[in-house]
């Protein structure tokens, strides 16, 4: 290919980008010039709808309807509202899109835009007022379909309300004066809306549907709660009342204080209410009535439940009367006899301070413990405070009488072990003692050749324990802790005798059973005979288990299996 047709391609590249380019400029304008034309067809359009034919039509309806001066008042000025509209706003709309259309033909569509959105809002704010205006006149054109429709329904509750209070009138007798007079004015209003309809004052319609709802309203709840709040203020609360009075008088002839209730001047306030409560019955204002009657009922019906509390804490207080005066006495003569004992306790035994001071500490919490109780016995006596004050006094007191209680049997066991380890370390003393002499008999009843060195030595240390636990028992004051650990020492080491004097007596008596039994085989094998010659020197020189084991060694050559013989025989 030439070079000539390779500048003759790219030129032909070149004229068809250019093409392409320019359609889709083409293009894109085309479709921004259409969306700016429809923008501006619904402008004229929403222009157009800014005063429709429904509010002329709805303007000319109220025009038939004046027959007085206000209602005719309020028709010229909507005339004047609408002719604002009509002259002023629409032409102002009407001047501002014919600028819109000349910028669009010209093309000029960056100033368009901000055009368009004040445009726009201007119309919006127009046709709110168009529509505000058209909602006004029809509150009039339409408010006779409207009303009579409210009416209707009105008047289907007033006969349902005038039904019930008929039917139960019984219960409406203290207030049924009000309440019809009343049913008088709700007629009367009816009457009055009939009248206003036939002369077509329809700016007093509204305001005497409004009183119409609003009596009827007030009348169904009166109707609904009145016979309630009679009930409760002239029969339930008036019965509490009396019960609780008698029942408040006859428990403080038995000794109760109730003064912290505020009976009385809760019953005055009470009552106080009630006649309030009935005051504004009287002008029909029941609101909360209902509410306040059962708050009252309530609050009666709570002290039922104070005065069974007082009683069972009555009970309570009564009980622990007693009960803290005797162990609280019981206590004191306990703690008195041991302060007396103390002085020979202290000679006795080693005390810690501790030991010694916690006695006066007990003396001094009952001593506490007995004015408290003085106290609060006193102050029941003068009715100082309820019953239900007094049993938790008495609760706690009685809670660190416990403790103090608790305090002094720990001393008394403790002081009491002191007597008891002595005792028992006096009798282990005899115990032990027994053991070793039977320790030393044992030894002397069978007559070994030799006595083995450590038995000796046990023996000593076992009577020099003996002995310092003598001492130990002789002293005064006595060390428990150091007796106790006197009589462990004194126990273990005659126990350590007495098992060696009986592994040493056992040892023997097999070592010797061993030899005797393995002399009928001394002429039969000569390696026999020189174990047992063995055996027997160790037998004589006091190592028996040594010769023991020579003994079985020797007789298990010729006869195995000898030491569980040997054994079984023994213990048989």
């Amino acid at each position: 290919m030439s070079r000539t047709t390779f500048i003759f391609i790219g030129i032909l590249y070149y004229i068809f980008t250019v093409i392409l380019i320019i359609v889709v400029l083409n293009l894109i304008n085309k479709k921004e010039r259409n969306k700016y034309k429809d923008e501006i067809a619904v402008l004229e359009r929403d222009k157009n709808l800014i005063v429709g034919a429904s509010i002329l039509s709805e303007l000319n309806k109220v025009g038939a309807l004046i027959n007085n001066e206000a209602m005719q008042k309020k028709y010229d000025n909507w005339q004047k509202r609408l002719k604002e509209i009509k002259e002023v706003e629409v032409p102002k709309i009407t001047d501002a899109l014919i600028e819109i259309e000349q910028i669009f033909e010209d093309k000029d569509y960056q100033s368009l835009k901000s055009k368009i959105a004040a445009l726009e809002l201007q119309i919006a704010y127009v046709k709110t007022k168009s529509n505000f205006l058209l909602d006004e006149i029809r509150e009039i054109t339409l408010s006779e379909e409207k009303n009579r429709e409210t009416i209707t329904k009105l008047k289907s509750e007033y006969r349902t309300i005038l039904t019930k209070y008929h039917q139960n009138k019984v219960d409406y007798k203290d207030v049924s004066t009000p309440i019809e007079l009343q049913f008088e004015n709700v007629d009367k209003l009816f009457s009055a809306f009939e009248v206003a309809m036939e002369q077509n004052e329809y700016t007093e319609v509204g305001k005497i549907v409004k009183a119409i709802d609003d009596t009827i309203g007030n009348l169904k709840v009166v109707v609904e709660e009145a016979p309630s709040i009679l009930i409760m203020g002239n029969k339930l609360i008036p019965d509490k009342i009396n019960d609780i009075k008698k029942i408040t008088t006859k428990m403080e002839k038995e000794g109760y204080n109730l003064d912290y209730l505020n009976i009385d001047y809760n019953i005055g306030e009470s009552e106080k209410k009630i006649s309030d409560i009935f005051g504004r019955l009287n002008v029909l204002n029941v609101e909360d009535s209902v509410f306040e009657l059962k708050t009252i009922l309530d609050y009666f019906d709570s002290l039922y439940h104070n005065f069974d509390k007082e009683k069972v804490s009555k009970r309570v207080f009564e009980d622990y009367q007693r009960s803290i005066l005797i162990k609280a006495t019981k206590l004191e003569k306990i703690s008195n006899d041991l302060s007396k004992k103390m002085e020979d306790l202290k000679y006795s035994y080693d005390l810690s301070e501790d030991e010694v001071h916690i006695i006066d500490v007990i003396a001094s919490e009952i001593v506490d413990i007995k004015d408290d109780y003085n106290r609060i016995i006193d102050m029941h006596r003068r009715r100082v405070f309820a019953f239900s004050r007094l049993s938790k006094e008495m609760e706690i007191l009685n809670n660190k009488l416990l403790k103090t209680e608790e305090k002094l049997e720990q001393t008394l066991r403790s002081l009491g072990s002191l007597k008891e380890d002595e005792k028992r370390a006096r009798e282990q003393l005899d115990e032990i003692k027994k053991i070793l002499k039977d320790a030393k008999n044992n030894m002397r009843s069978y007559k070994l050749p030799v006595i083995p060195k450590n038995f000796y030595v046990e023996l000593s240390e076992a009577a020099s324990s003996l002995e310092d636990m003598a001492l130990e028992l002789d002293k005064r004051p006595i060390s428990i802790k150091t007796l106790n650990t006197r009589v462990d020492t004194a126990r273990d080491l005659t126990l350590k005798v007495y098992n060696t004097t009986k592994e040493a007596i056992k040892t023997a008596k097999m070592a010797e059973a061993a030899i005797v039994y393995g002399n009928r085989y001394r002429a039969v094998d000569k390696d026999v005979e020189l174990g047992l010659v063995k055996a027997e020197n160790a037998f004589y020189k006091g190592n028996f288990k040594v010769s023991l084991e020579n003994a079985i060694n020797a007789i298990n050559m010729v006869e195995p299996g000898i030491y569980k013989k040997l054994l079984e025989e023994y213990q048989a």
